[in-house]
């Protein structure tokens, strides 16, 4: 009889903080600048540079313990983690081992079962990001970029408490709309400012004890993470029923080919050689600064679905999509805050703005435009100033240079001539340009009316409402 396996798995999730230096010295933190253009001899890893702490990469830790149910340790440490590799120019990190900055936390999911599941978080801790390999295929080499060195990072390490990919999607969806919501990071995986590594084993259903756990790197997007734990998932079972058993290691993934391979036997915290570090003192964190932090606590997105449903009577599909981004729910706000309706705000959002990003592959946390300006927008579609039609385009405007939609009418000759007599007018000519469909009208094929609507369209260059146009036609075919 066949064993029945359950998959275990805990992740150690890396989130870069978005402070405008580096944790340990001046450098700027901007992703893509030239290679080893923000460096110094502190985060270079010169001899006798000496770190001093960020204070702002602190605060945005106990923000984000904070809003995952931490405890904040009051009285905090660095440890140098010990290790050699090209891109770590000290052969050494500065982290945290024994005293983390945040213990004990927890975020809730939908579980398998689709009933509220939560994931323990163990810690929180403080560290310095190591620099890029960039490697060359066409000449064999490999480059060092110092950039990325001692950018502030926090990892966040759960209990092994999921069960599946989609839990684990699940888990990192919470852990990034509450970070983006803070403001603490974008959590971008494609540009590595958020990264996971998968803990996993397989144990027979019903047991208590571990099996021997894996950890797999390169994960950088939810779909790769999702096939790398179904691989690896297979990959454990039929080595435990073949009887050949599992290796405790470290794995790299291959999203291209699909599958995974051994980097090296997997290291406990005695392989480190982790001491306190000398060049930093303990971090004394006072319960009137974590209070302050608290404080300054956004509203977090499920809060603001609630209230969405009850302010705005929107439907739950929505609400996702719009609470989804921190910025399109910022922008929605304040467009309904300028007298926008909020159906038609959300509309704006969920349908042009979403093509728009799309099309020039913008990011919500990169939209410009202002909420005043949407809603100014909506203004003149409602006061029939200009049709749907226009409206689109005046806002290909208002996504791109956030220009003032009003304004931009105006300067376009774009809004609607109906009240100084010119609609009135087009609609006689076209009438009387079309016999034929006046004809048809009256003998009761109401869609002749189309053709005489095409002729004023074209007559008011668009700059009309089509349901003014369609009564005013029929006011002129009721008097033939």
């Amino acid at each position: 009889m066949s064993k029945d396996f359950e998959t275990v798995i805990g992740l150690e999730v890396h989130v870069e903080l978005n402070t405008k230096t580096k944790i340990f010295c001046g450098c700027s933190t901007a992703f893509g600048g030239a290679p080893n253009t923000h460096v110094c001899p502190v985060c270079s890893g010169m001899p006798g540079s000496l770190p001093v702490l960020n204070k702002e990469v602190v605060h945005k830790a106990i923000a984000v313990g904070l809003a995952l149910n931490c405890d904040i340790t009051r009285n905090s440490k660095f440890d140098r983690k010990n290790y050699f590799y090209p891109d770590n120019p000290q052969n050494y990190q500065i982290s945290q081992l024994y005293y983390p900055i945040c213990r004990n936390g927890w975020v809730e999911i939908t579980g398998d079962d689709g009933n509220p599941k939560k994931v323990r978080i163990h810690e929180i801790h403080m560290e310095e990001d190591a620099g890029k390999l960039i490697h060359d295929n066409f000449t064999g080499e490999t480059y060092v970029d110092l950039n990325r060195s001692g950018v502030p990072l926090i990892e966040i390490v759960s209990e092994p408490d999921m069960r599946s990919a989609d839990e684990v999607v699940a888990y990192l969806e919470k852990l990034r709309e509450t970070i983006q919501y803070l403001g603490a990071s974008d959590c971008k995986l494609n540009e590595g400012s958020m990264r996971a590594d998968v803990n996993l084993s397989i144990r027979e259903r019903g047991t208590e004890e571990f099996g021997t756990r894996t950890e797999s790197k390169n994960l950088n997007s939810f779909r790769a993470i999702k096939r790398c734990i179904e691989h690896e998932t297979a990959r454990q079972t039929d080595a435990v029923v073949s009887g050949e058993g599992v290796t405790q290691e470290t794995r790299r993934w291959d999203d291209e080919k699909g599958y995974s391979y051994p980097m090296r036997s997997k290291e406990d915290a005695q392989d480190y050689r982790y001491f306190p570090d000398p060049d930093l003192v303990p971090i004394l964190v006072s319960q009137e600064w974590i209070d302050e932090i608290a404080s300054e606590a956004p509203e977090f997105r499920d809060a603001k679905k609630i209230r969405y449903k009850e302010e705005y009577d929107l439907s739950d599909y929505d609400i996702d999509q719009i609470t989804g981004e921190k910025r399109l729910a910022d922008i929605f706000e304040g467009a309904v805050a300028e007298g926008a309706d909020p159906k038609k705000a959300a509309n704006w959002l969920m349908v042009e703005t979403q093509r728009l990003m799309k099309e020039t592959g913008t990011d919500a946390d990169k939209l410009t435009f202002s909420p005043a300006h949407l809603a100014s927008l909506i203004g003149l579609v409602d006061r029939k100033e200009i049709n749907s039609s226009v409206a689109k385009t005046v806002f290909e405007a208002v996504f791109r240079e956030d220009v003032d939609p009003e304004a931009y009418v105006k300067e376009h000759d774009l809004s609607m001539k109906g009240a100084d007599g010119a609609l009135e007018a087009a609609v006689k000519k076209a009438v009387d340009m079309s016999p034929k469909a006046v004809e048809d009208w009256k003998a009761g094929k109401t869609k002749a009316a189309g053709a005489i609507v095409g002729l004023v369209m074209r007559e008011m260059k668009g700059k009309c409402d089509p349901a003014e146009v369609n009564r005013l036609i029929s006011e002129e075919l009721a008097k033939r």
